[in-house]
Order: C-alpha cells, then sequence, then structure tokens
C-alpha cells in the first residue's frame, strides 16, 4: 500500500524536524512544500505532503504514525 501524510505546522525548526523526522522514519517527499500566512494567529504556516510504501492493505483504521 501506499500511504500519505500531509505535515504541517507553523513556520519554524520544529516544522523542519518534523518533517526530517519522517524521511528518516522513510517517507518520501511529495510535491512542492507550500507556506501560507496565518492571519488569525499571526504567523507563518509550512506544509509539506509525504508519501511511503508499506505491506498491509490500507484501511481507514490504519495508523499513519506508526509507519
Amino acid at each position: 500500500m501506499i500511504l500519505y501524510r500531509f505535515l504541517s505546522a507553523e513556520d519554524t525548526s520544529a516544522f523542519c524536524h518534523k518533517v526530517t523526522e519522517a524521511l528518516n522514519k522513510g517517507w518520501s517527499l511529495h510535491g512542492s512544500p507550500t507556506q501560507t500566512w496565518d492571519h488569525d494567529a499571526g504567523v507563518m504556516r509550512c506544509g509539506q505532503a509525504v508519501t511511503k510504501e508499506a505491506p498491509g492493505t490500507y484501511t481507514a483504521d490504519t495508523k499513519l504514525g506508526e509507519h
């Protein structure tokens, strides 16, 4: 199965660490990163899609964070 996750957070080093952790767990970048201004919170937010091939069959109960 192919798993998909969209990682997002404020534009801080914590976001980079989140993406780096996913890469080190075998996830691959999918597409370009995105960035947008969160007017209500007054901060920039970043996002990055990642995918990963994993054994098994996908169901809605699949825990993406466990892969």
